[in-house]
């Protein structure tokens, strides 16, 4: 079933977010757009500074364009280390065409349109209409998540206040480093290194749920959906994912079933990427699961 913190309302019609869950006090996933000149950009560019990402449906609509505008006025509020990122499906062309006209200059304007990788990051792509969801997200230098507003009626705008209040506990108090048992991504894997050994492979598979132990060298689940296309749905979106990762599953797909199969081929065997993939999977939506 759907999560409820997953729906959101565009002019009161509930609309379904697919992509990863995050969550304040994790870290903050990678991902990959495209800026006005149609360069790759990655959230890893803008390492050593506090990170404002605001999403939005679209410039052509009058609250996407005051959110854009509002947040370029408030940016002589703040500090040298603050970027203020604003991130939407439309084309690199109309970003740069909108900036040009209203003098955007303090809001670095990336589009998702290519792969959608931050909306299936940060779990606020709209299934329904291909879109962004409206969302302040604030990052720290630590690249941990501090602060996440995700507006529930996509007509309305952000609060503005909250995040002005939100990002000045970011900057007097930065926290640890997240300490997690798993790195929050998969890492490079060289042929010749052994596969974990079946101790640490039960102490990482006892953490998973709905998975199976094959042979102790792989690790396999089925996801079932209310049809063939929520299972497309949700297999194109882990796909994305996995290709960022680096890591290659094996998928196969049965009308309104996805079943996934993890081991590191490199290896011969289970390496601590696959329970990495694992957990970023169990954390995915993509469609209306019905298991």
């Amino acid at each position: 079933m759907n999560d409820p913190e997953r729906v959101i309302t565009f002019k009161s019609k509930p609309l379904s977010l697919a992509g990863r869950k995050i969550r304040e006090g994790g870290f903050a996933p990678e991902f990959y757009a495209v800026d006005a000149d149609l360069k790759e950009v990655k959230l890893s560019d803008y390492k050593g500074s506090v990170k404002i990402i605001t999403s939005f449906l679209s410039l052509d609509t009058p609250v996407c364009d005051l959110q854009v505008k509002e947040f370029n006025r408030r940016s002589a509020e703040l500090s040298d280390d603050v970027v203020i990122i604003g991130i939407s499906q439309d084309l690199p062309f109309a970003q740069k065409r909108f900036c040009r006209d209203n003098k955007i200059n303090k809001v670095i304007t990336l589009s998702d349109y290519k792969t959608s990788s931050f909306g299936i990051n940060y779990g606020l792509l709209i299934r329904e209409l291909h879109l962004l969801a409206r969302a302040v997200i604030i990052i720290d230098k630590n690249n941990i998540i501090r602060y996440a507003q995700v507006v529930k009626e996509a007509t309305n705008a952000p609060d503005y206040e909250a995040v002005l209040t939100a990002l000045k506990d970011v900057t007097k108090n930065p926290p640890a480093p997240a300490s997690e048992k798993l790195p929050s991504r998969c890492v490079p894997c060289e042929a010749g290194a052994p596969p974990l050994d079946i101790r640490r492979v039960k102490e990482l598979f006892a953490g998973l749920k709905g998975w199976e132990l094959v042979e102790n060298k792989k690790i396999r689940k089925m996801f079932k959906f209310k049809d063939f296309a929520g299972a497309k749905y949700f297999l194109d979106i882990i796909s994305v994912i996995a290709e960022e990762q680096g890591h290659h599953p094996d998928f196969s797909i049965s009308y309104n079933k996805v079943t996934v199969t993890l081991s590191t081929h490199a290896i011969g065997g289970l390496s601590d990427n696959d329970f990495i993939m694992a957990r970023i999977i169990d954390g995915t939506e993509g469609s209306r699961r019905i298991n």
